[in-house]
């Protein structure tokens, strides 16, 4: 097949084209394993057996990889075989009190990556003080509890104040 080439680009667009419309992030890596089997038939080797046997390594390393990337990178619940996402990737993160504990209940407010959130000294802490660095130790609704940390908040630039 003399164009096979032209067939493995199709199918790659195919696979790049699908996986818009699906929520996995696997499809876009048998499209790469396409262009490489395309690229493997433009560099002369025409042998399908060959093209299919790189389009499968390429495209199964590749949905491997970025499991594991993205595994590592969003990390598990503990004690759960479910990935963290949205307010709970906060948890072991370091934040900046920004409003000192007050009230009976020692509610104070800690600013995180730009977002202001109600916190609460954990079990055993003291009254939170503005400037002190925390760490955020579990999320209850759309409050945090926090625990002192030596280390200190990321800082977070605003888009409006970037150049």
């Amino acid at each position: 097949m003399q164009h096979a080439w032209v067939v493995w680009l199709i199918i790659a667009a195919v696979f790049a084209a699908a996986e818009v419309f699906t929520p996995g992030f696997v499809l876009l890596w048998f499209g790469v394993g396409a262009l490489a089997a395309a690229l493997l038939s433009l560099l002369g080797i025409e042998s399908v057996s060959a093209q299919v046997i790189v389009f499968l390594i390429v495209s199964v390393a590749l949905v491997v990889a970025s499991r594991t990337i993205l595994e590592r990178f969003f990390t598990r619940v503990p004690g759960s075989p479910k990935l963290r996402s949205g307010a709970e990737t906060m948890i072991g993160q370091i934040g900046m009190v920004v409003e000192s504990s007050r009230g009976p209940l020692n509610e104070g407010a800690v600013k995180m990556y730009g977002s202001v959130w109600t916190a609460f000294p954990a079990e055993g802490e003291w009254p939170l003080k503005e400037g002190d660095s925390v760490s955020v130790e579990r999320i209850e609704g759309n409050a945090i509890y926090v625990r002192r940390s030596g280390r200190t908040a990321r800082p977070f630039t605003e888009i409006s104040e970037q150049p």
